[in-house]
């Protein structure tokens, strides 16, 4: 039984640090980049735009 409580109180610790690094990469990445660049569609744009060969 105490390995039960263990192995989930290990999985809620494991919850925690994953949600704390989701946080912090969201933080840095709205730090590091204006809205209109995560907003923005140009490299599909990109894609859209190359010449395709019918051969």
């Amino acid at each position: 039984m105490i390995v039960w409580t263990l192995l989930e109180w290990l999985a809620w610790g494991a919850s925690g640090l994953i949600l704390a690094w989701m946080v912090a990469d969201a933080l840095r990445v709205s730090h590091d980049y204006d809205e209109d660049v995560l907003l923005s569609s140009r490299e599909g744009e990109m894609i859209m735009d190359e010449p395709h060969d019918a051969a």
